[in-house]
């Protein structure tokens, strides 16, 4: 069982940043591939970028590339989402995944063996 709790969404103006994290529970954490989602007002969640148990592998939506980063800690059980350059567009619920098979999460898939709650992003214009 693995437990995830993201942090670090809040409000900025276009053009700024924010670092989202998520701290994860269990021992089974650095086997698990991770990845952020989003779900703006009145759209369906999307993928945003995953990267792979061991780091070496990272995958971002079109929309996010060169603006965001996505990493890993293993030893602190903890992803993290690096944003810049932010857009209001980008405001939304960002959500927190864990799968066993990144292909999951790179395949428009929405069904993931954990998620977390959520954490709000909003980037004011």
């Amino acid at each position: 069982q693995v437990q995830l709790v993201e942090s670090g969404g809040g409000l900025v103006q276009a053009g700024g940043s924010l670092r989202l994290s998520c701290a994860a529970s269990g021992r089974t954490f650095s086997s698990y591939a991770m990845g952020w989602f989003r779900q703006a007002p009145g759209k369906e969640r999307e993928f945003v970028a995953a990267i792979s148990w061991n780091g070496g592998s990272t995958y971002y939506a079109d929309s996010v590339k060169g603006r965001f980063t996505i990493s890993r800690d293993n030893a602190k059980n903890t992803v993290y989402l690096e944003m810049n350059s932010l857009k209001p567009e980008d405001t939304a619920v960002y959500y927190c995944a864990a799968d066993a098979h990144i292909a999951t999460m790179t395949g428009g898939f929405d069904v993931m063996d954990y998620w977390g709650k959520g954490t709000l992003v909003t980037v004011s214009s």
